[in-house]
């Protein structure tokens, strides 16, 4: 065994179980995430002379990742479903628009609507926090930088301000049947 193959066993194989249960949190399956620490395994001994820093776990992890990424991408390459043949009721599901139909799309509307009209009815404390954080997607700190409240306030609005949304919507649709509005 040469030393750059010893080198590499003792400095990157001890990681292989972070490796691995890193990839199956990225696949979310046993088989695909072998074959991306397989693959990240093999391009980690390839590129072992590139590792300059001494932390080679988080080298490899990030290998792991651009696997995945990498493993991803084709998989939307060759995600082409091939028309069934004519009679064969088994491959008819592939027929079946991934996109919502025009019913479903007027219900979401009609759901938008009514959350816009009862977050209007909200104090105003109440709606700029809940507008800032579900709305825009901001973290509670940029939420308290906006608003200049301490953390822990934008917090508890926030939650009061869920509560008394959900009040309001349970209050309107109580009693309607689903997708009557």
């Amino acid at each position: 065994m040469d030393a750059r193959r010893a080198r590499f066993e003792a400095q990157v194989l001890p990681h292989l179980e972070a490796a691995y249960r890193f990839a199956r949190w990225l696949a979310h399956s046993r088989t695909d995430a072998e074959d991306i620490v397989q693959d990240a395994v093999l391009r980690a001994f390839r590129g072992f002379e590139g590792l300059r820093s001494g932390d080679a776990r988080a080298w490899l992890l990030s290998i792991v990742r651009n696997c995945h990424a990498n493993a991803y991408q084709q998989h939307k390459r060759r995600a082409a479903v091939p028309l069934p043949e004519e009679g064969d009721a088994q491959s008819a599901h592939v027929m079946v628009a991934s996109e919502p139909d025009p019913e479903s799309l007027t219900m979401q509307r009609d759901d938008e609507r009514t959350f816009e009209r009862l977050l209007g009815e909200l104090s105003q404390e109440h709606r700029e926090v809940l507008a800032l954080r579900e709305l825009e997607e901001m973290t509670y700190r940029e939420i308290a930088e906006v608003t200049s409240l301490p953390v822990g306030t934008v917090m508890s609005r926030l939650a009061r301000a869920r509560t008394a949304l959900k009040e309001l919507w349970l209050k309107e649709t109580e009693g309607e049947p689903s997708g009557v509005r």
